[in-house]
This record gives C-alpha cells, sequence and structure tokens, in this order.
C-alpha cells in the first residue's frame, strides 16, 4: 500500500504509481506533482535499503537530473544579466579558450554540440573530487569536432564546464550556489553534493535483471559516462560505485544528484510557477529561450533516440520522452528518475526510484500520462 495522498482529480496518477510496482521490478519509488505552484500528488512506497521502508524524506541518486539544477541556476544567471549564453566562455573562463575552444558558448554545452564531451586526460577518482585537476583538463581539451557542428551527451564535461563558470560568476561551486539561491530558500530536498547528514534518508541503488552491458572502456560511450573509466557505470556497490557516500558527497554536477521526488518536483514547479506563495524564479521569456530546440536527430556517435535537447534540458519527444507539451522541459537520469516542469500547465513533476531499470524504462512515461489525462 503507497503513502502519501493526492487531491481530487489525481486519482489515475495514484492507480499508475501502483500498477508501477505490479508491472515493473520496483524496489521504492515516490512521484510528486505540483499544479500551479500547489502540491497536488505525494505518493511513495517500497523499500528504500534492506530493513527499512521508504517514506517523506528519502532521498536517491538520480544522477543525471542534476543537469536540471545546473541549467536552472546558469538560466538563473542569464536572466539576471550576468551570464550571456551566447557569448564564448572565454569572456568568463579566459583560460578555457585554449586547444581551439575559442568559440565555444554556454549554450553550446547546453546543447551537448561543443564537442567536449570527454577528456583525453584520465583523472584519478581523487583529482576529480578536487575539482581543480578536471578543470585543468578540460582547458586542455581540444573538441572531437567544430564546436557547433554536430552533438553528442556531454554527460559529465557538461556540469564541470558549466560549473566552472558559474564559479567565476558566483565565487561558488554550482551545488553551493543552487543551494544558497534556490534550495536552502524552498527548502528543498535535492544536492549536488550529499551533506553527511543527510545520510540516514538515503535510498539504496540496487540493478534490476537483463540490464544490457556498456560498451568496452575504449568505446566513447563508456569513457563518456565514466570520465575514461575513474567512475564506474553502473556499478553500484564496488568503491566508488553509486551507493558510495564518497561519490554521492563529492561536487559531480554532471551526474551526481541526490534528491526525493519531492524535491525535484519542487525545483521545477519553483522554476515555472513559484511555490508556497514565492515568485517563479524563470520568467516566460527565460522559459522561452530554454525550450528553443538546440540539438536533435543523430549524433556524433550516429546514435539517434528520438531525443530533443533545448538549452540544458530534455524538450517534449514523441519517441523518446512525450511531455506535456512544446513548454515542457526535463531531466532525467540513469536509474530511471525523471523531472521536468512545464509552464503553460503549470507543472512541476518529480518521479524517483533506487531499482534500476535501464533502456525502454516505462514508468515515468506512464505516470506522465496519467498527469496528462487528468489535467484533460
Amino acid at each position: 500500500m503507497d503513502s502519501g495522498w493526492v487531491d481530487e482529480g489525481f486519482g489515475a496518477v495514484a492507480d499508475t504509481f501502483a500498477e508501477n510496482f505490479d508491472l515493473f521490478p520496483e524496489l521504492g519509488a515516490a512521484v510528486t506533482v505540483y499544479v500551479g505552484g500547489r502540491k497536488v500528488v505525494e505518493l511513495w512506497d517500497g523499500e528504500a535499503a534492506p530493513g527499512r521502508q521508504w517514506d517523506r524524506e528519502t532521498v536517491v541518486p538520480v544522477f543525471s537530473c542534476a543537469k536540471g539544477l545546473v541549467s536552472l541556476v546558469v538560466h538563473l544567471l542569464a536572466q539576471e544579466g550576468r551570464l550571456d549564453l551566447d557569448a564564448p566562455i572565454g569572456a568568463y573562463w579566459p583560460s578555457f579558450v585554449a586547444a581551439g575552444k575559442e568559440k565555444i558558448t554556454a549554450r553550446m554545452v547546453l546543447g551537448h554540440r561543443a564537442g567536449i564531451p570527454v577528456l583525453d586526460q584520465t583523472l584519478s577518482f581523487e583529482e576529480i573530487a578536487a575539482w581543480t585537476p578536471v578543470i585543468a583538463a578540460i582547458e586542455a581539451q581540444k573538441p572531437l569536432w567544430e564546436p557547433g557542428t554536430s552533438y553528442e551527451y556531454h554527460g559529465h564535461v557538461f556540469g564541470f564546464v558549466l560549473g566552472e563558470v558559474v564559479r567565476r560568476i558566483t565565487g561558488l561551486r554550482p551545488g553551493a550556489y543552487f543551494r544558497s539561491v534556490v534550495g536552502d530558500p524552498l527548502g528543498l530536498r535535492a544536492w549536488i553534493g550529499l551533506p553527511v547528514d543527510e545520510l540516514g534518508s538515503l535510498a539504496r541503488l540496487t540493478e534490476a535483471e537483463g540490464r544490457p552491458p556498456m560498451p568496452g572502456p575504449e568505446h566513447l560511450l563508456t569513457r563518456i559516462v565514466t570520465m575514461n573509466g575513474a567512475l564506474v557505470f553502473p556499478g553500484l556497490d564496488v568503491p566508488h560505485g553509486w551507493n558510495d557516500p564518497a561519490l554521492l558527497g563529492m561536487e559531480l554536477p554532471g551526474a551526481g544528484a541526490v534528491a526525493s521526488a519531492t524535491g525535484l518536483a519542487g525545483l521545477y514547479a519553483a522554476a515555472v510557477t513559484g511555490i508556497d506563495g514565492s515568485a517563479r524564479l524563470l520568467t516566460a521569456d527565460t522559459v522561452t529561450d530554454a525550450v528553443r530546440e538546440v540539438s536533435s536527430g543523430q549524433g556524433f556517435l550516429g546514435f539517434d533516440a528520438g531525443a530533443r535537447w533545448g538549452s540544458g534540458y530534455l524538450l517534449d519527444s514523441a519517441t523518446f520522452r512525450p511531455l506535456l507539451g512544446a513548454r515542457s522541459f526535463g531531466n532525467d537520469g540513469a536509474g530511471g528518475q525523471f523531472a521536468f516542469g512545464d509552464d503553460e500547465y503549470g507543472v512541476g513533476f518529480g518521479y524517483v526510484a533506487n531499482r534500476m531499470v535501464g533502456h525502454g524504462d516505462a514508468r515515468a512515461n506512464r505516470l506522465i500520462t496519467a498527469v496528462r489525462d487528468c489535467l484533460g
């Protein structure tokens, strides 16, 4: 029996959430929906860790949902006039421009078009945790293609490049800046770098059977998601795996967020409508800029999954991630987590789970369909 509540008119979301536990190898999960700045769904069920049930406070590693946190603060800085998304990054970070990166803009990174999805240099876990060695490696990196002419998922580099731009402008790394301007003021349970005192609320990830293996270590896709093997993937309970507090506590802004469903839904609701009486964080013009398509179709690796990218966010796509419409924007996580916002419908949505189902995971999509049906 799931815990939580739904408003009248959103019973279909509760039904679908319960059905997911019957249809898929769910272990523990939660879903939260805001409409018009008001929470209308907050549900959780299952096991967070052996011997511990999921509760309202439970948080889980949400992988690349981190890109939503980073993209939000980047758009806030642009909205405030402190960052020009279409100016060369070198205007804010002069040493970035070496090795043919003079024309790369924040917009190209947000749209995965910068040509630096992976680094040539192999860094240790400790060097990645230290931040500055990654920044030095980015500065030395030559683009794999002419920036702006193709796209490929920028995995971890996305977070480090944009995070360093945030740091150069604000003096804070992206995780700390997010908490200072969004997370702490709004009381959102979402972090890049999980505080030690939150470890007791952390769900433990598990793998569903039958997940296809990654390509070999030399394949560009594997290099992108593991930073040349310094980070394991999927790898959960090995040293420095995705259940390791040492990994979850470090600043890994491309893929290292930890959050609750309500934290993620609240983030997007705050962006598009405001929550608890607060003003919306992103203006309509900023959302219009964010949802303009930047990348789609076949990428540098030759794949075309049907994804469409705006500036930092996945957009509505009939074949990859059907959302509510043209003003929907969000990010997913490798474990099946997903969160998005839409200012036309006034929706903030967050779904998290600790069973990693993998390719073809339909759990979040089914919940989004239920939300769409409830909205009419």
